[in-house]
This record gives C-alpha cells, sequence and structure tokens, in this order.
C-alpha cells in the first residue's frame, strides 16, 4: 500500500518528496454519466487528487430523506476515481460554502433552535448523522482499504467565513476531527482551509487564492491582487473579504508546507460583479504561487458544474439566504478549465505547462526552497519593479534550481525591462558564488521559470532561456524545453543544442536530445504513452487516456496531431500529412458530422424582457461527434433557457466578447425546441462589467446571433 504523509517542507509519498495537482469537481454538480469521462479529462491536464465537497443540502434537503442516487451517488464517484488511478481528498464539511444555499446547510437545521457552527451539543448531535451517513456511503474506499481516500477536509474557512474563534473556535475543529475518526474516517492527511485567520487546530492547514474577487461589494475596479507578487506571506486576504471575519494566519508557517486548495481555476460570476478571469491571469499567477514557495497546486474549481434542482427552493447562493450575493440558479461553470459542460478552455492548457513539470521534476523541486530578493517588490500597486524569485537546493556543492519571473498584473500594464542581467549570489562551502543568466528582454504581461544547473541526462545545463516542461524517458532521452519566441519545434542532439537559448557547462552523454518548442506549441502538447516508447504530440484539440490505455483526441476542428517522431503504425483514419518543424503531422481523412441547424424567432418584446423561440435540428448520429455546443451570443443583463417549460441553463451577461455555450448532448440527440429569456442591461444598475457594450439608450436587450458548433472526438 502507498503511504502519505509530510514534513514542514512537503506532502510525502512513500517517504519520497511530492508535488501533487489537485482538482475540485463536484458530483452532485455533473450528470452521473459523464463522470468518468470527466475525470480522466482532469487527468489528462495533470490532476493527482480529486476534490469534492459533499454538499449536505445535495443529499438531505428534507430532513431525514437521504438522497444518494444519480448523480448524487457519492459512493460510485469515489469509485470511478479509483478505477481511473487518481486520489482522493473528500471535503465533508458540514458547512462548504461552495456558493451553494446556506453555504451547504439544509434549510431545515435553522429550524431546530440553535446556532449552527457554534459548540451547541444539538448542532454536534445533527453534525454526527450527517458524517455518520457519508462514511455508509464510502466505508471501504479509504487507502487503508485499497481505495482512493487519501484524505478529509474538516469544515471550511472556519472562523474566517462565520463560526468561531479563538479557543472556542480550536474546541469545535477539534470535536468534529475527533467525531469523524471517531466514526472512521481514517486517512493520512487531516486538512482545513487557512486562510483569513480561519482556525485549523493542528490540521494540515491548506491556502488559497484568487486572481479578483467576485463577491466583492465594490461595483468598480478594485485594487490589483497581491497574487501576482513573490512573497512568503502564504495568506489571501481577498478571499471572502466582504465578510471581513479574520486576517493573519492562525498557524505557525514553519512546521508546515506551503499548500494550495483554492488557487482560483476561474471565476464564478455573481450578478453585482463578473470579472472574466483568462488563462493568462490564472498561470501567472500559478507560476507566482510556485516561486514563492509552494508546493502543491490545489485548484477550485477544475471542472464546473450544473446545480442540481431542489425539491422546496433553488439551491444557489442568494440574498434571500442573508448572503451578499445573488448567483444563477443553475450555473456554476467557473470559467474553471473543464466547464460545466465538459468543454476544454484555454485554462485547461495553461495549468498543463505546470503540471507536466512538477511530474517530471517535483521530487526534486519540492527541497528547493524560495528566496526572494531584497530588491523584489511587496506592494501589488508597484507595476515598475521586476518581480522576481529564486528556488534552488545545495546539493555536492552545487547550486541547482531555478528563477521566477512574473511580469504580468491582471488587467494593468507592467514596465518592459531590457537587456536584464540576472544574478544570485548563493554561499556555498563558505564562499560565494554567483549564478548568472545571459541578457534577455522582458515584455508586458511575461511570466517565465528558468533553469539553472540542472541536470539533462548527466550533462549539467548552466543556464537556459527556455522553460523546461517534460521528459521523454525512452531508449534515447529527450528533454523538452519551451521559448516564448515564435519558433517551429526544433530537434537536437544535446551536444548541438542551439547556444544562444542553453549554455551548458560540459557535454559527457551524447545519448540524449532536445526538443524546443514555442511556449504556444507547449500549451497544446501531451504525451503518450506505450509499452515501448513515449512520445510527444502537439495538437489544437487534447488528447485524453481512456481507463483501457486507449488515446482519444477531443477537438473543435478537424483533427490533427504533430509527433516528434514518425509513427510506425498510423491511427485508423488518419493519415500523414506533412513536416512541422522537426515534427510529423497527421490529419484526420474520414467524414465529418455536420453541426444541426439552429433557428430562432422572437415571441415577445418588452423593455425589460424578451422571449424567442430556439429550434435545434436532431443531432447527427456519428461516433466522431461529442457533443455539439449551442452558442447564444446576446447582449443584456441575463438570460434563461427552457424546455418543456423547464428551466434547463442560465446565464450571465459578461461582455461583448463572450458567447454563452451550452452542451446539447445532456438533453439528448433528438430535435430540440427551447424558449429562451433575455432580462434588458440597463446603464445605472450597479454592475461591475469588464467591458461594457455600445448602448444609444439607457438599455439594452438584443440577440445578435445563434450558431451550433460541433465537437468531435476520434480514437487515436
Amino acid at each position: 500500500m502507498i503511504k502519505y504523509n509530510y514534513d514542514k517542507i512537503s506532502l510525502l509519498k512513500n517517504n519520497e518528496r511530492w508535488f501533487p495537482v489537485m482538482g475540485e469537481i463536484h458530483y452532485s454538480r455533473v450528470p452521473e454519466q459523464y463522470w468518468k469521462e470527466e475525470l480522466l479529462k482532469m487527468k489528462a491536464g495533470g490532476v493527482d487528487i480529486i476534490s469534492s465537497y459533499v454538499i449536505w443540502i445535495h443529499h438531505e434537503e428534507i430532513e431525514n430523506e437521504w438522497d444518494f442516487e444519480g448523480q448524487k451517488n457519492l459512493r460510485k464517484f469515489v469509485q470511478l476515481i479509483g478505477e481511473c488511478n487518481l486520489t482522493m481528498i473528500l471535503r465533508i464539511g458540514p458547512w462548504c460554502h461552495g456558493e451553494v444555499r446556506n453555504g451547504g446547510f439544509p434549510d431545515w437545521l435553522f429550524q431546530k433552535g440553535f446556532e449552527p457552527r457554534t459548540n451547541d451539543e444539538r448542532y454536534f448531535t445533527e453534525v454526527e448523522k450527517f458524517y455518520k451517513k457519508i462514511y455508509s456511503e464510502v466505508q471501504d474506499l479509504f487507502l487503508k482499504d485499497g481505495g482512493p481516500i487519501i484524505g478529509v477536509q474538516i469544515e471550511n474557512e472556519f472562523g474566517h467565513c462565520g463560526g468561531l474563534w479563538g479557543k472556542n473556535g480550536e474546541k469545535h475543529m477539534k470535536r468534529l476531527y475527533n467525531m469523524a475518526r471517531k466514526i472512521g474516517f481514517k486517512v493520512p492527511l487531516y486538512t482545513a482551509t487557512g486562510w483569513g485567520g480561519a482556525i485549523t487546530a493542528g490540521l494540515l492547514p491548506v491556502m488559497g487564492g484568487y486572481c479578483d474577487a467576485p463577491w466583492d461589494s465594490r461595483t468598480t475596479e478594485i485594487e490589483p491582487s497581491g497574487n501576482y507578487i513573490f512573497t512568503y506571506e502564504r495568506n489571501d486576504h481577498a478571499i471572502g473579504s466582504d465578510y471581513g471575519l479574520g486576517q493573519g494566519i492562525t498557524f505557525d508557517m514553519k512546521k508546515v508546507p506551503y499548500l494550495t486548495a483554492e488557487l482560483g481555476g476561474g471565476l464564478q460570476v455573481t450578478y453585482k460583479r463578473r470579472p472574466v478571469a483568462t488563462s493568462e491571469d490564472i498561470g501567472a499567477m500559478t507560476l507566482t504561487k510556485m516561486g514563492s514557495g509552494c508546493n502543491l497546486l490545489g485548484y477550485y474549481m477544475y471542472h464546473g458544474g450544473t446545480n442540481p434542482k431542489g425539491k422546496k427552493t433553488t439551491l444557489e447562493e442568494n440574498k434571500a439566504t442573508g448572503y451578499p450575493n445573488d448567483l444563477p440558479v443553475l450555473n456554476y461553470d467557473f470559467r474553471a478549465p473543464i466547464g460545466e459542460y465538459g468543454d476544454f478552455s484555454h485554462t485547461f492548457n495553461e495549468i498543463k505547462l505546470f503540471s507536466m513539470f512538477v511530474h517530471e521534476w517535483g521530487k526534486d523541486f519540492c527541497k528547493m526552497l524560495p528566496h526572494i530578493p531584497e530588491d523584489n517588490p511587496l506592494h501589488p500597486e508597484n507595476f515598475n519593479n521586476l518581480r522576481y524569485s529564486w528556488r534552488y537546493e545545495i546539493s555536492n556543492g552545487k547550486k541547482s534550481g531555478f528563477v521566477f519571473v512574473n511580469n504580468y498584473v491582471r488587467r494593468h500594464k507592467m514596465a518592459e525591462h531590457k537587456n536584464i542581467f540576472l544574478s544570485l549570489p548563493v554561499d556555498v562551502k563558505n564562499k560565494t558564488e554567483e549564478i548568472e543568466f545571459p541578457l534577455f528582454n522582458i515584455s508586458d504581461k511575461d511570466y517565465f521559470f528558468l533553469p539553472f544547473n540542472m541536470d539533462v541526462c548527466g550533462n549539467n545545463l548552466l543556464t537556459a532561456i527556455a522553460t523546461p516542461l517534460t521528459v521523454l524517458h525512452n531508449e534515447r532521452s529527450t528533454y523538452i524545453f519551451y521559448t516564448k519566441e515564435n519558433l517551429l519545434p526544433s530537434i537536437k542532439a544535446v551536444s548541438y543544442a542551439d547556444l544562444k537559448i542553453y549554455q551548458f557547462e560540459n557535454i559527457k552523454n551524447e545519448n540524449c536530445d532536445i526538443l524546443t518548442l514555442s511556449r504556444n506549441d507547449a500549451l497544446k502538447s501531451f504525451v503518450i504513452k506505450n509499452s515501448f516508447e513515449e512520445i510527444l504530440a502537439i495538437t489544437d484539440g487534447e488528447i485524453v487516456e481512456g481507463s483501457n490505455g486507449n488515446y482519444s483526441l477531443y477537438s473543435k476542428s478537424e483533427p490533427s496531431f504533430c509527433t516528434n517522431k514518425e509513427l510506425k503504425k498510423v491511427p485508423e483514419r488518419f493519415a500523414y500529412s506533412c513536416k512541422y518543424g522537426d515534427m510529423f503531422e497527421y490529419k484526420y481523412n474520414g467524414e465529418f458530422p455536420k453541426a444541426p441547424k439552429v433557428t430562432f424567432e422572437k415571441q415577445t418584446e418588452t423593455s425589460e424582457e424578451s422571449e424567442y423561440k430556439i429550434i435545434v435540428d436532431a443531432l447527427e448520429e456519428n461516433e466522431l461527434l461529442d457533443d455539439v455546443m449551442l452558442k447564444i451570443n446576446y447582449t443584456g443583463n441575463c438570460a434563461r433557457l427552457y424546455k418543456n417549460g423547464e428551466l434547463v441553463a442560465d446565464n450571465l451577461y459578461i461582455g461583448p466578447s463572450y458567447d454563452w455555450e451550452i452542451g446539447l448532448r445532456k438533453f439528448g440527440t433528438e430535435k430540440q425546441n427551447f424558449v429562451l429569456e433575455i432580462d434588458s442591461l440597463k446603464k445605472d444598475v450597479p454592475l461591475y462589467l469588464e467591458q461594457w457594450p455600445e448602448m444609444k439608450e439607457n438599455s439594452i436587450l438584443e440577440v445578435n446571433e445563434i450558431t451550433t458548433e460541433p465537437k468531435y472526438k476520434v480514437g487515436i
């Protein structure tokens, strides 16, 4: 059995340092029939640990009427995690927030005559019932039983967003921890959220960070995020800022590793504030956290979803239940790496750059402690000084590691830096040595990390103006790097590596290649493994390994891919096309299913609301067709989609550059009839939009275009 533990530096797996990637998905917000496919997509993005809340109100909306069926079948979901060879941290609450009604508490809990999240014994009695019910669903699926559950999170933001403080807060968290263990939740890792004054009570603290704050009460631009600064500070003071319940850290940072569980994989917009998280927003924040010493990348959300329908009420967070925000009734897309309907976003590829790196070098990277220079700016409003840090270790008299540079701040322009000379003084054996990089330029929006004294198949790479991605472990190894330069893929023997990019001390082992990619190609890269070799594939789509070892290519355009070596066996229905740099391109040569025809017609219109009838032809019966996205380009405040009088999807308008996309496969392949309602957008509404549409009147309400777009899936 694999052993998991941790020390003050990192997580440990079989007593070796482990740098995993964790991604949040809520099973009760995703249709059951897609669970396994979506878990495999997350795995393809580099996720090692699946995290998920058990949302109380989803399972016991009516007291003593438990629902663990269909997409609420927790046991089946955890079993599928194991089948996908993934691990899990189960977040058992009882309070979760998660943009859920009452933070996840059922309404009936507030009618019991006591205050939840206090040390009232009547509250603990109800929590114990909830914990026992969860345990009955997963009781033989823990690591000790051969299952995937390696960790349990107790509560959420306790003492930060509600709950108790000080000794009473410590008492509460310890009571929940002991209760869970007594019931049977026995795992190697017990975690608690650690930001904003939250109480951890000796549990392993996990941190967070978001690129903006859609929960903020303001409807204007807010201050630049501190999550783009290299700092030893682990706290994100912006999370839950409109509660204002806690500041600082309640644990000793010197005794526990720096782990994250809630790096925003996107942002869930609200009725009053709708910032749009881009892949670059998430990527630069990720890099900054790694450069600051983080040894676990945990994303919330990694996969979006749809709120289930309530039996008595809707189940979204709203002001009517005392919360500061109104959210869509159904939509929980989050602009996550994988969206509400299983569609990939650019953030999926962005995060994959980092997951590929830590999967290859994470064990050593964990040991490299952060060193933040004195001239690194610590104020988020400083857009002029260069933001950088070093992570390195000294082993056998040699210092090796990485320099991190971030010249990106969301929605702000950064100063450019010409002919930058990066030098790191390091004391080794009572003398100071310098790590020196060649001169290079840093532009606004650049963020990257570079290696020094890196082992490349036994050769010492002194420095490189390229970022390591991964290694292909074959009889002749291939080390893969990428640069921001727009170059074609280049494969060279290590002794012939481009001297402008790679600076080797000497070459001892010639049985090694270096593959240099552009950053754009690195974003599109996947490693395909079989029993004989490892191959790098570059594609405009996404490559996902199935549980049977076969691979599928997902694509919104003509499926194609390039490989670093010519294939001896070309996948069925593909054919060699041409060379792409030093790589070989293969294109699909079969017939493509067509997108179904869509028509729409206005039914009614007032100054406040318009209604449209939408008809979508039946989906073509074709194994290549994975899904069809219904794309609605509208201008208004919000929109709702109905089928047979039932609300099936909703959306908040975020600006003229973004379509509302709805996956149709969940509705079946037959001809579809929908009703679309759109509310008008008014100039005087208290609302933050990054980009407002042109408005000649005081309000606007338009449907500009409705189209369909096919999504393909083909085996390779």
